[in-house]
């Protein structure tokens, strides 16, 4: 990976940092480690994977947030 890629992958994760309210923060972390973990073990590619699992456990977060709040709506339909 050359610097500049490297540059730009913290510079998307800083702000993926910044901007993620708590509820998403807790799954991009969570995920973030895992991603930059495996990411590391598959060629070095820490930070690719950092990034790549942050997005997941943002994306994953939102989809659990989304179906608790239809049950609710549901229950509360009842």
């Amino acid at each position: 990976m050359k610097a500049s890629e490297i540059r730009i992958a913290l510079i998307a994760t800083t702000l993926a940092f910044a901007t993620a309210g708590t509820a998403n923060a807790a799954g991009c972390l969570k995920s973030a480690v895992v991603g930059g973990v495996a990411g590391h073990y598959a060629g070095h590619h820490a930070v690719v994977g950092a990034v790549g699992g942050c997005m997941v456990g943002r994306h994953l977060a939102k989809q659990h947030a989304q179906q608790q709040a239809a049950e609710r709506q549901a229950a509360q339909a009842q």
